[in-house]
């Protein structure tokens, strides 16, 4: 029987047994043309990210009821490979040092792929990042899209930082030194570059 395990804003998430059911609810504001829509065009858009990552060897869940483009067969539904792990939110303060630094230099080299293919996560921290035999493995691309645009990818890097920060402040600079340190490609040094601009219009709003 499927068991209920997350309810986000747009999703309610179920577990049966090693499949993971990600079932996009309608919203009752929205006409319900433009809710179909909406729900429709989300659910195909993440099967194909998530579809495109997993064929480049980045370690995301399998789309378990995609097609060859990776759209699934289901309009509002996305049944994908449930990753048993540690969530790094939860477990990351807890590891040894050298743990920890493994597995931040780990996400940043999965990221590096991403980017490079220009595969946007739009909500990249550690409560999307597990930890599973020593390997991390990025889930929920709800959020995600593709974009060729340095900004988008610095963005990317912004809310990981932004992460460590709030959650893993005891050493979240070295932290962030380490996912720097695996996020290391053709375009790294610009994105990181816009990174700091990213930063200071954050500060300037505040």
């Amino acid at each position: 029987m499927a068991k209920l395990i997350a309810q986000g804003a747009e999703a309610k998430i179920f577990l049966d047994k090693s499949i993971v059911n990600k079932e996009r609810t309608p919203k009752r504001y929205r006409h319900p043309e433009l809710d179909e829509q909406i729900r429709k065009q989300r659910t195909k858009r993440e099967g194909r990210i998530l579809h495109k990552a997993y064929n480049l060897n980045v370690q995301v869940p399998k789309v378990l009821n995609a097609n060859e483009k990776g759209e699934p067969n289901d309009k509002f539904n996305l049944k994908i490979e449930f990753i048993d792990g540690d969530r790094l939110s939860e477990t990351l303060n807890g590891y040894e040092e050298k743990k920890q630094f493994k597995a931040m230099k780990q996400m940043g080299e999965q990221v590096a792929i991403l980017h490079k293919n220009n595969l946007i996560h739009g909500d990249l921290t550690t409560s999307n990042t597990i930890l599973k035999d020593d390997k991390v493995f990025i889930i929920d691309f709800g959020l995600g899209f593709v974009s060729t645009k340095i900004e988008d990818k610095a963005v990317d890097l912004h809310l990981i930082k932004q992460a460590l920060e709030a959650k893993h402040f005891q050493n979240h600079k070295d932290l962030f030194e380490q996912f720097k340190k695996g996020y290391d490609w053709i375009d790294s040094d610009k994105i990181i570059e816009r990174l700091d601009v990213v930063e200071r219009r954050g500060r300037y709003k505040h």
